[in-house]
């Protein structure tokens, strides 16, 4: 089994935390940080993250802006209000998901 069937149902969670502790990231930049955490674990594809970005974006959890760097266009991401707040309480629920895990998985 693929690791990264693991990760599949959150990240979005993911993407949030990496963007709150950046003042901004673009795409590559957010499946690098994610592969450096986690030690190459998460290896998350641009299938995977863009639809997420436009996700979030269309939510309003997220903005975008352009800017250039070395003559070409680049699209950084960063968190909105909404999306701050949007993160700190999906981090509360997923840090009690992993302490309830660990708990069953620690009988």
């Amino acid at each position: 089994m693929k690791k990264n069937s693991l990760y599949k149902g959150t990240l979005q969670n993911i993407i949030l935390k990496l963007l709150s502790k950046e003042i901004k990231m673009y795409g590559y930049q957010i499946t690098q940080r994610a592969k450096e955490l986690t030690e190459g674990d998460l290896e998350m594809t641009e299938g995977a993250l863009y639809p997420l970005l436009h996700k979030l974006e269309s939510e309003g959890m997220i903005i975008s802006e352009i800017q250039k760097i070395n003559g070409r266009d680049r699209k950084y991401y960063l968190l909105t209000e909404k999306g701050k707040k949007q993160q700190a309480e999906k981090e509360t629920e997923m840090k009690s998901y992993l302490l309830n895990l660990q708990t069953i998985f620690n009988i």
